[in-house]
């Protein structure tokens, strides 16, 4: 009996172990499949947040080019002269090279009735010119909503793009024509063929326009009942694509926004995880379906790893006397690591925050720099007009104290104005205004800003003013665009030796000139022309995009004048010409 019992207690503590082993085994594939299928489905949820910005950072990157080319002057010219065949011919010739420098794959131009009158295609066999597409959502959403988008099969093409427009005005309002971008957004797809799983995006009307598995492309996820179908064919939306559906029968309810289905699709009968979110600025879903094998392999692990820590628990605790020492050690050990951790943390914490404080610091004295400059000089004046006036004060000599408070007044208001003025300068300036002012006084505030950076830079600044002449406008828009050619100037002449500045405002009959001349060189005749189109630059990669000078020729024109770029004796000249304010 005594030999009986410690071989009863081992087979029992085998057995309990067995059991043990069994139960943690079907435990842990439980939990491992619940787990994996949380886990996956997080990832995919991560991977469609991916796969959205990318779609919306390639929108983005186009959605202002049709809102910026609807104000160009020579947009609205033919859209008033559609017949003009030389017109024409030069704004096709203008929308290829714009196409060309901002990546689409197409711009072109509808008059009021849909019809295609210039197009950057307009020399190939595909051209868009003289096509009709009033019946298109993104030609009628832009003249009700003055913008539009919208993804469709291309009719004259039949290549699939994006398609984004907006709506070109006359100065009353009016309705002029619609000018459109197409993106065909293939490059996209390529950049997803290589991901794992299989990516689709579907339309509102749950068609899949967009995949990294071709096959699965023009596939429709719901039943397209004939209401649906009839929409389709009246906006000709998807061409003659077959629209086959895409069966799919729900195993199981996994969370809100995943599911396990099982898919009939192009490459057979397969179990999917399949992931959705959704697009609402565009009314479009993402879908990701990513097969289940990982899963599978998560189960098996998991049930390993549970059958191998209940082995090691089962051992622990029959040598639990044995090694308590140990794990008493190992716990001391431990302890001191995460102090060790939590105190290098703190230490790196702490120099993470001063090197933030110095950067904010050194940003700071950046942005005071300049204006502490003039500011300093003021008062250097101030303290010794107040030295003077205690000795005036001793002597009796009233009047030449009154006379130095008011020069002292002098100086509290020059040092009010360049505080000021930066305020007034930043404050946006109401729509419409016009009032009569002195472009003369405007070109003063805009040296005032820039005195630093000419003092610097040692330009040599001459100016020929009549302070007479008077115009009618905006004073915080015409600063806006002096600010933009002086700087324009400056950055030019910033490698010259020799760095002069010219300043010309007169009258001339009903008009008042203002010309900028720099020494740095000039323009290269090839760029004379193409100086106030958007985006072009001849700044390097990183130091302008291209939108200063077209900005600053569209509010000359709301203005009433114009604004026009040759070359002098020595660098470029800019010319300002505005109407001159009538006599009061």
């Amino acid at each position: 009996m005594p030999a009986f019992l410690p071989r009863y207690r081992v087979v029992l503590i085998v057995l309990l172990i067995l059991l043990g082993l069994l139960a943690s085994i079907w435990l842990a594939g439980r939990y491992a499949e619940q787990r994996a299928w949380q886990e996956r489905s997080a990832e995919a949820r991560g991977q469609l947040q991916l796969y959205a910005q990318s779609i919306h950072t390639l929108v983005e990157r186009f959605r202002s080019v049709p809102e910026v080319l609807a104000l160009d002057s020579d947009i609205k010219a033919l859209l008033h002269a559609p017949d003009d065949r030389l017109l024409r011919d030069q704004l096709n010739r203008r929308l290829e090279r714009l196409n060309a420098a901002a990546g689409a794959n197409v711009l072109y131009l509808l008059d009021s009735r849909g019809e295609t009158l210039a197009a950057s295609n307009w020399r190939d066999w595909s051209s868009f010119v003289g096509n009709n597409y009033a019946f298109r959502p993104y030609f009628q959403d832009a003249v009700r909503q003055s913008a539009g988008r919208y993804f469709a099969v291309g009719v004259t093409t039949g290549i699939p793009g994006y398609f984004l427009s907006h709506v070109v005005r006359d100065d009353d309002g009016g309705v002029l024509g619609v000018l459109v971008v197409k993106l065909e957004l293939e490059d996209l797809q390529r950049e997803w063929a290589g991901q794992a799983g299989v990516l689709l995006v579907a339309d509102s009307y749950s068609v899949v326009i967009l995949s990294n598995r071709p096959a699965w492309r023009f596939r429709a996820l719901g039943e397209l009942d004939e209401h649906a179908r009839a929409e389709l064919v009246e906006v000709r939306k998807y061409a003659e694509q077959a629209l086959e559906p895409l069966p799919s029968e729900l195993r199981r309810q996994i969370d809100g926004g995943s599911e396990w289905r099982r898919v009939d699709g192009p490459d057979g009968r397969r179990d999917y995880l399949w992931q959705r979110l959704a697009l609402p600025e565009d009314d479009w879903t993402l879908h990701l379906l990513l097969e289940p094998q990982t899963l599978v392999d998560s189960v098996r692990s998991y049930r390993l790893a549970a059958a191998g820590v209940w082995m090691t628990l089962a051992f622990l605790l029959l040598f639990l006397a044995q090694r308590r020492k140990n794990q008493r050690l190992q716990a001391g050990i431990r302890e001191r690591l995460e102090r060790e951790v939590t105190l290098r943390t703190a230490e790196l914490r702490e120099a993470q925050e001063g090197l933030v404080h110095a950067a904010k610091m050194a940003a700071l004295g950046q942005m005071s720099a300049a204006m502490a400059h003039e500011i300093n000089q003021p008062l250097t004046a101030m303290q010794m007009q107040l030295g003077s006036l205690r000795l005036l004060l001793d002597s009796g000599r009233q009047a030449d104290v009154r006379e130095g408070l008011q020069r002292i007044d002098g100086l509290l208001q020059r040092m009010a104005g360049l505080t000021s003025h930066l305020k007034t300068f930043a404050r946006k300036s109401p729509a419409g205004l016009s009032e009569r002012l002195h472009p003369g006084e405007v070109l003063e505030q805009a040296l005032q800003l820039l005195a630093p950076r000419l003092r610097s830079e040692q330009v040599e600044l001459r100016r020929e003013v009549d302070a007479s002449v008077q115009v009618m406008g905006d004073a915080i828009r015409l600063e806006q665009v002096l600010l933009n050619l002086l700087h324009n100037a400056l950055d030019a002449m910033a490698g010259a030796e020799r760095r002069v500045l010219s300043i010309v405002i007169r009258r001339q009959d009903e008009h008042c000139l203002l010309s900028v001349e720099d020494s740095g060189g000039g323009i290269a005749s090839e760029h004379l022309a193409s100086v106030f189109e958007p985006f072009f630059t001849t700044k390097p990669v990183g130091q302008g995009l291209g939108l200063g000078l077209a900005v600053s020729y569209g509010i000359v024109r709301e203005l009433g004048g114009s604004l026009e770029a040759a070359n002098g004796e020595q660098g470029a000249v800019f010319t300002l010409r505005l109407p001159a304010a009538p006599n009061p």
